[in-house]
């Protein structure tokens, strides 16, 4: 790595950060360069105005798989126009697309030039994420006056159809279009197409004071509201030079297993209603619903919301709400290990599970896949552990990894991380801190880079304060890219075992329609 970046300007290094400044036409080069050197490109997003440069810069964050640090490349630049990197890492071509319908630019070389989040709804050369354009509702084209329509993968073939599930779904969900071609009942394509409730996030945190966006990050994902509360957070406090104290460090770490155990029983839950098998599903969502009501207890939030604020946690966390977590905990596991136990010794369980939706290892580089996804397919990436931060750096959690890549791994290595969690909760509350569970957090400007672990895998904030207030908060979820794997996983499966496969990966809507 040192010899791909040799004669560049290090910019700046902090915490979780090293900062290269790359000239423009030098960038898919060094990215080439480091991706032999064995690094992957996690996200680009592009920043206007950034650090007194004029035009959108971009920014390039890749993760060294040898290193507790990102790699960030910045390219500063005045035209619309930039090369595509997608020709080497795949997933840049998410990235680009935000980029394009956020800021306007153009990339050069790009194999997919579709937008992403702007619909046929929205004007031509409406760019949200530039300074210019004010945060106000968009005044849009009419249903008289559509844009171009989108253009969907054709599959040639006399016997190929074509079955479109979505946008809008049976249940109370959030929408997403589904695009099969099948041949009979077998999938021999899939293209999603996500966006339909883009609510610009990102462009509401700007003006805001970094205590006001804290409920804009706990608004990204209902079910992951406690992990980018406490991504911004500690992007904020490493701006502002705070380290909070030790007790509100476990806190944050008993919040965040909580609310890993309650999403992952929600997944397992999920699977086993697919599959027709609602006695076992009965009995995870009562297990979800005990700790609900813990955090309900703890904080006053089902969800944990309010309880993660910068400088620390909520003042009004009780060690008596915490006694009782602890006390429930291992009841919650012992019942958890009876179900899943149960479940996964009925054949019919198995047959449906088993070699259904596999997502081979070598789409995780590519796709920059993460969390439990990932780990069911052979990756043991764990940003607690390959990136640790707050409590994870003194307790490290119990590293679980399954090979093969199918449903049964996924609920496998779900069931055996609920575990994990709820053990390592009641660890942190046996070797609780005392002291203050929150400091006072003096705001200076500056940006910094945060990742987390989220139920769903790495989640990254990076926050850039200019004059007191959020000039720029990028937010990229796991679910941003993992939900491109089920369009591999379905592949020569039938369509009947599209939800089972889908809810495994159990992904957000929400999480992506930023």
């Amino acid at each position: 790595m040192t010899q791909a970046l040799s004669g560049r300007i290090l910019l700046k290094e902090d915490q979780t950060a090293r900062y290269y400044r790359i000239p423009g036409g030098e960038i898919v080069s060094t990215i080439k360069d480091l991706k032999e050197k064995g690094l992957n490109l996690i996200s680009i997003f592009g920043v206007e105005e950034f650090e007194g440069e004029t035009g959108c810069s971009l920014l390039y964050v890749l993760e060294n798989p040898g290193s507790e640090k990102m790699l960030i490349l910045v390219s500063h630049g005045n035209g619309m126009a930039r090369c595509s990197v997608s020709g080497i890492f795949p997933v840049a071509s998410l990235f680009e697309r935000e980029i394009a319908d956020g800021f306007g630019i153009v990339f050069t070389g790009a194999f997919d030039t579709r937008r992403l989040f702007l619909h046929e709804a929205y004007p031509a050369g409406f760019h949200p994420l530039k300074k210019e354009v004010q945060n106000k509702p968009p005044t849009t084209v009419g249903e008289n006056k559509p844009g171009d329509p989108y253009q969907f993968k054709t599959i040639e073939g006399s016997s190929v159809f074509q079955v479109p599930v979505g946008p809008v779904h049976a249940g109370i969900i959030e929408p997403g279009h589904f695009r099969f071609s099948v041949i009979g009942e077998t999938i021999v394509n899939l293209e999603i197409r996500l966006g339909y409730l883009h609510r610009g996030l990102e462009k509401c945190a700007e003006g805001k004071t970094p205590e006001q966006t804290v409920r804009i990050a706990e608004s990204i994902s209902g079910d992951e509201s406690a992990v980018n509360a406490c991504g911004l957070c500690m992007a904020i406090e490493q701006i502002c030079g705070v380290t909070i104290p030790p007790r509100a460090e476990y806190i944050r770490g008993v919040l965040l297993e909580l609310e890993r155990a309650c999403s992952l029983l929600s997944d397992l839950a999920g699977m086993v209603t697919d599959i027709a098998h609602p006695v076992s599903a009965s009995r995870f969502t009562v297990l979800r619903e005990h700790i609900q009501r813990e955090a309900d207890q703890i904080c006053g939030s089902r969800f944990l919301k309010g309880a993660i604020c910068p400088g620390g946690v909520s003042d009004q966390i009780s060690k008596e709400s915490l006694d009782h977590l602890f006390k429930n905990a291992g009841e919650i596991e012992r019942e958890l290990d009876e179900i899943a136990g149960w479940v996964l010794s009925i054949p019919s369980v198995i047959d449906r599970f088993a070699t259904t939706g596999v997502v081979q290892p070598e789409l995780i580089r590519s796709l920059a896949l993460s969390g439990p996804v990932a780990r069911a397919s052979g990756s043991f990436a764990d940003t607690r552990i390959n990136h640790p931060y707050g409590v994870y750096r003194e307790r490290i959690p119990g590293q679980v990894c399954e090979q093969g890549g199918d449903v049964l791994a996924r609920f496998t290595l779900k069931h055996q991380e609920i575990r994990a969690s709820l053990r390592l909760i009641q660890e942190l509350i046996v070797f609780l801190p005392e002291g203050p569970a929150k400091i006072p957090v003096q705001v200076h400007d500056g940006f910094a880079l945060s990742m987390a672990e989220s139920p769903r895998g790495m989640v990254l904030h990076w926050v850039y304060i200019r004059n007191g207030f959020i000039d720029r908060y990028k937010v990229r979820t796991a679910s941003f890219c993992n939900w491109y794997a089920i369009e591999h996983a379905v592949i020569g499966n039938i369509v009947a075992d599209f939800p089972v496969i889908n809810k495994s990966l159990n992904l957000s809507y929400a999480g992506t329609d930023l």
